[in-house]
């Protein structure tokens, strides 16, 4: 899509990546130095360990101000992904080999450890490959950025020399955010010692902006006087981050809301350097099952694989999509709704796509509005989307007791012996995440109630209903329609009720799928069947 396809709109569309690029291009206008450069996207990387889901989460939501943004104004942009690979591994990371070599390298640059793995030519490059290689699995456009290659090749020299210019300014600003003890201390250089390689944190004896140079002591008392330039010293990872923005001219980052009084020192750092701080989109942390923070330490919540092991990629992407001002559960349960918003979603665009040519300027921002048109960077796939629901794969799975992939296929090919695996790809890759889900969240906690008396003479009613149109070509809309009758027949109020119990008597679950379909799928007979059981059920 080109700029020109906004030409006649009204407004711009409201989807919170449009409103960022808005702002991105209204910066982009103002500044006093017009250039050709593109517009630059920064999202920051600690490469101590493996990427994940927060890491997915800020790449993708970043590649979709990209996205809008080259679709609004036509204009170049790029995403650059920054690996500080210069910082002091802290502490030993328990998911990796070889802790006990790991821990002799304590303190030092974690682009100048060995690595434990034994694949790369340090610990840091080892991750910046894992982090590569995520990225390009998911298809995100960017331009990898290593700390250790910008500092030692000079690039960012001349802003190096500008701290030490600005120093005392920029101990007095972070001075006020620490405590006492190590207000006394403080300095943003973090010189690297020249015999052992750690990256110390010392006090400044002295600081020559002219030259370039710092002077401090080791634990020990030794004088060392060194140039900040050339990758011999680093900075505080604070004034670092405001260091790159002033440097390349960073136009805009995301940043969690953990980071938020980090954003405004950082933002305060870059305009004592001559800079004009990032826009920036502060979003909110996932939470885990108890509405506690997420946490690599911790292990609560969930990881990428888990997810993708559950549901496609695309309900992943949503889910990030949705909402990132809103802090969210990030567990097992939303999986199925993210995937069904998903499809629907999808559906919703190829609709659209059918009469593209005749779509007033409503109708395309319903397309510009979509999330899939995001996660699909604007091309919607062949063969995307799927007939059948997730939810009614999960039930499907669980009256028919499925384990294997055939079972589930065998109801979908009565129901329309049009789809397969090669016509219905996502339909195929959603058959075996309901497989996976069914087997470890939903078989071990079933948990079928009995039918009160008004309940066992709805359910009687409702087979005996289907019995009469056993053997008939009836539509999902008219099972529907027959369900939704004797709901009002028994008067349930609220109706919802009625469907309560279906699905807790029939089903042994809190929640389901719409009836109608779910019969159409399953089979009349079979329902029949399961609705005998329920009754006599003990």
């Amino acid at each position: 899509m080109s700029k020109n396809d906004f030409s006649s709109f009204t407004s711009i569309p409201k989807s919170w990546p449009f409103e960022e690029a808005a702002k991105l291009s209204d910066r982009i206008k103002s500044k006093k130095e017009k250039s050709d450069k593109p517009a630059l996207l920064e999202t920051g990387y600690g490469p101590s360990g493996l990427p994940h889901i927060g890491t997915f989460g800020e790449v993708a939501r970043t590649s979709w101000v990209r996205q809008a943004y080259q679709a609004l104004t036509g204009q170049p942009i790029k995403i650059l992904a920054f690996s500080d690979d210069m910082d002091g591994l802290r502490k030993v990371p328990d998911n990796v080999p070889n802790k006990e070599m790991l821990a002799q390298h304590l303190g030092k640059q974690l682009s100048r450890i060995p690595d434990p793995f034994g694949t790369h030519d340090s610990f840091g490059a080892h991750n910046n490959a894992q982090l590569c290689s995520f990225l390009d699995h998911f298809n995100f456009e960017y331009e990898f950025a290593s700390a250790t290659d910008y500092y030692t090749s000079g690039r960012f020299d001349a802003a190096l020399k500008r701290v030490l210019e600005v120093h005392d300014e920029i101990v007095t600003v972070v001075g006020k955010t620490l405590r006492e003890e190590r207000r006394a201390t403080y300095s943003p250089v973090l010189p690297i010692h020249p015999e052992t390689g750690i990256v110390m944190q010392v006090p400044m004896e002295k600081i020559d902006p002219v030259a370039g140079t710092v002077v401090w002591r080791d634990e020990n008392g030794k004088a060392f006087e060194t140039l900040v330039t050339g990758g011999h010293a680093k900075l505080q990872w604070k004034a670092d981050w405001a260091m790159r923005w002033y440097a390349l001219g960073v136009d805009y980052e995301m940043s969690g809301k953990d980071l938020i009084d980090s954003v405004k020192l950082s933002s305060r750092i870059c305009k004592i350097l001559g800079g004009e701080p990032p826009i920036n989109l502060t979003y909110e942390l996932f939470l885990d099952d108890q509405g506690q923070k997420i946490s690599k330490s911790k292990g609560n919540g969930l990881s990428i694989e888990e997810w993708l092991q559950y549901a496609p990629e695309e309900s992943l992407a949503l889910y990030m999509f949705n909402a990132p001002k809103r802090a969210k559960r990030l567990f097992f349960d939303v999986i199925p709704k993210a995937t069904d918003e998903y499809l629907k979603h999808v559906s919703d665009w190829a609709e659209l796509e059918k009469n593209k040519d005749s779509l007033d300027d409503a109708e395309k921002e319903k397309i510009y509005n979509n999330p899939a048109w995001f996660i699909h960077q604007g091309q919607l796939p062949e063969k995307a989307g799927s007939p059948i629901t997730f939810a009614m794969l999960l039930n499907l799975a669980s009256v028919a007791n499925a384990e294997r992939a055939e079972i589930l296929w065998g109801f979908l090919k009565r129901y329309d012996d049009t789809v397969s695996a090669e016509t219905h790809p996502m339909l195929s890759k959603l058959v075996d995440c309901a497989l996976a889900y069914y087997a470890d969240f939903i078989k071990p906690n079933k948990d079928y109630r009995r039918p009160d008396d008004k309940e066992k003479q709805a359910l009687t009613s409702l087979a005996d209903k289907l019995r009469a149109v056993q053997g008939q070509s009836v539509t999902a809309d008219e099972l529907q329609n027959m369900v939704f009758a004797v709901g009002k027949e028994f008067e349930f109020e609220p109706l919802r009720a009625w469907f309560g119990c279906l699905y807790e008597v029939l089903l042994g679950q809190k929640e389901g799928p719409r009836f109608g379909m779910f019969i159409a799928v399953y089979g009349v007979s079979e329902t029949i069947e399961l609705i005998e059981t329920a009754l006599t059920r003990e």
